[in-house]
């Protein structure tokens, strides 16, 4: 089994696949992000689904990278017989999905082998396999998958294998289609003209990048990222491609990440419109609007990619996990939780929008009064916090100053952009909750905000007091705070979300978990606002040299074993780092807040 950091990304705008460094599609749902694996050794072996195709010697490529800024994979092999290429992309969607994969002779003659074992369901279900003229056809129940290739096919231990040998100078096509069983077979694609329409595709679309500084390489190998995560149809952005990839190896802190959270929105929302795809923001806006549609009070944390609400989750028990980390997970139950901030990320979001000069829609607006309305009568409840907890509700810090954001931000659309709705209200709720996160979130003694209230332990997301507008950088009490988290939730100098164990055990899960990079992309963020820039770059670069040979981060970092953890790639990781470099890069002032101006605090 590779490692997490061994894997590139390969997809679509509607499915992605992730491929290893020995030449091998462990992971790859069709036809969606969030459809069943029909190859899923990723969480197993290879019998659960895989395809490799690489050298009969075997072994990882000798090097390997992105293709420009695209999203066209390129892993070369330095063998004894020669050098030899293999070109992995998905051409955008047409038809149906397809998945090509180019072998070129670079010199000598290179003995190639091909193995394909299609399993569909996770791997639960073996399909019916027939040769055909120029490849074969495989179907089971409702999937239908056709590979097209010139080399000579043949079974083999539950496997259709080739060997064949490439000269320089020579190309050997294999191209992969999926569609659905009672449809017609879709067009053949051709291999080079999707070659050439995938390139294309990804050099037009980075191009509108507006990123000009000391990282753009790594800014725009971000951003292609994050758009490979985007579904097309309707605009939502998945947390991450995975499912179930562990934040502690061996242990049972294993999630489905394939669906869309609200509270990336608002940091998503920076990065697009801060690297100049206002496009991508509106649709991100436009899929938010429609899947919150509805009752504010049945608003959910996280959404299917088309706005679906009920994801239950359920255990894949047939695959063993990743390094034995079970259990294996398709679905989230953290759906269903009630966690107070999203209602004011979701109220932030929209207001971004707007000071960003996207149109205002009178749906919006709509919304976000009945999003208040529902703060002004819950902002005081207990939650499950940001992190999704699975012990008992509590009054989380963060969840309450996002309440206040989100409040603020109605007063200020209201005094900015002359909306209608009762300002001097919401000025006074505000207020309220101000004074009440900062007589019972503040712990004086020791000179920060806690977690929770009356709690001893501490979390990252308070590093986002600042950002948010709640108080200025310069307040001792922020300072205090970021002094407080940096030290307590180190992790070999990054950070962790918060301390599992403090207060009797928080979360309600066993086990630990490493270092979580969007909060030490944060950790930068806040030592520059709190005037440490030097600091805030020293620490940027390290997590830079964090990510993969193309460029890569999943969610968390395990110190000790040296090792990327948890699902990947993380979109929430590649927003941090783009919204970092977009804070050091423009000044050498505090970062801005997402509120602008601030009125005076008491």
């Amino acid at each position: 089994m590779a490692l997490i950091e061994d894997y590139a990304l390969l997809g679509d705008l509607h499915t992605a696949a992730l491929v290893s460094r020995d030449g091998a599609v462990d992971w790859l749902c069709l036809p969606r992000f969030d459809s069943p694996a029909c190859f899923a050794a990723l969480l197993d072996d290879e019998k659960a689904g895989s395809w490799r195709l690489a050298p009969a010697s075997g072994g990882p490529a000798t090097r390997r990278g992105y293709r420009g800024d695209t999203l066209v994979l390129s892993s070369e092999w330095d063998t004894p017989e020669g050098t030899v290429r293999v070109l992995d992309f998905m051409p955008p969607r047409g038809e149906a999905p397809d998945v090509v994969r180019i072998v070129e002779g670079v010199s000598g003659r290179v003995p190639m082998r091909m193995s394909l074992r299609l399993r569909f369901d996770y791997g639960s279900i073996v399909p019916w396999v027939r040769r055909q003229d120029g490849g074969l056809a495989t179907v089971a129940g409702p999937d239908a998958v056709w590979l097209r290739t010139p080399v000579p096919l043949h079974g083999d231990d539950s496997a259709t294998t080739a060997e064949f040998t490439v000269a320089e100078g020579e190309r050997v096509p294999f191209v992969l289609t999926h569609r659905e069983s009672h449809l017609p077979h879709p067009k053949v694609a051709d291999p080079e003209e999707s070659l050439r329409d995938t390139e294309r595709f990804w050099t037009e679309w980075i191009s509108r990048c507006r990123y000009e500084g000391p990282w753009s390489a790594e800014v725009r190998r971000a951003l292609v990222t994050l758009k490979a995560l985007t579904y097309r149809p309707t605009g939502g952005i998945l947390a991450a491609a995975t499912t179930s990839l562990p934040e502690q190896f061996g242990g049972a802190r294993n999630w489905d990440y394939r669906y869309c959270w609200l509270r990336d929105a608002t940091f998503t929302l920076q990065a697009l419109l801060g690297t100049g795809y206002t496009d991508e923001a509106r649709q991100w806006r436009e899929w938010l609007v429609r899947a919150v549609a509805g009752d504010p009070a049945d608003l959910q944390i996280m959404y299917g990619l088309d706005g679906t609400r009920r994801l239950p989750e359920s255990t894949l028990d047939w695959l063993a996990g990743y390094e034995g980390s079970s259990p294996v997970r398709a679905g989230n139950a953290a759906a269903g939780q009630f966690q107070l901030d999203v209602w004011g990320e979701v109220l932030d979001g929209l207001h971004l929008s707007r000071e960003a000069g996207l149109p205002t829609v009178e749906p919006a607006w709509d919304l976000q009064r009945g999003l208040l309305d529902f703060l002004e009568g819950h902002w005081d409840q207990p939650d499950n916090s940001l992190w999704e907890v699975r012990g008992p509700r509590r009054h989380f810090v963060h969840s309450k100053v996002m309440a206040w954001a989100g409040v603020d931000r109605a007063v200020r659309t209201v005094e900015h952009h002359g909306l209608d709705g009762p300002a001097d209200s919401w000025r006074s709720l505000r207020d309220r909750i101000f004074d009440d996160v900062c007589a019972h979130g503040y712990d004086a003694e020791r000179g920060t905000f806690t977690q929770f209230y009356g709690s001893r332990g501490l979390d990252a997301a308070l590093l986002l007091i600042p950002r948010v507008g709640f108080l200025p950088w310069s307040d001792p009490r922020v300072r205090g705070t970021v002094d407080a988290v940096r030290k307590e939730l180190d992790h070999d100098g990054f950070l962790r979300r918060y301390d599992p164990d403090a207060d009797g055990g928080v979360d309600g899960l066993e086990g630990q978990e490493g270092a979580f990079l969007a909060c030490s992309f944060w950790l930068a963020d806040a030592l520059h606002g709190t005037g440490r820039t030097a600091e805030a770059r020293r620490l940027f670069e390290r997590l830079l040299d964090l990510r993969n040979d193309v460029g890569l981060l999943s969610e968390e970092y395990d110190t000790t074993r040296g090792r990327q953890a948890g699902n990947t790639p993380q979109a929430f990781s590649m927003v941090g780092l783009v919204n970092t470099a977009r804070h050091l890069t423009a000044t050498d002032e505090p970062v801005d807040t997402r509120a602008g101006t601030r009125p005076p605090h008491r």
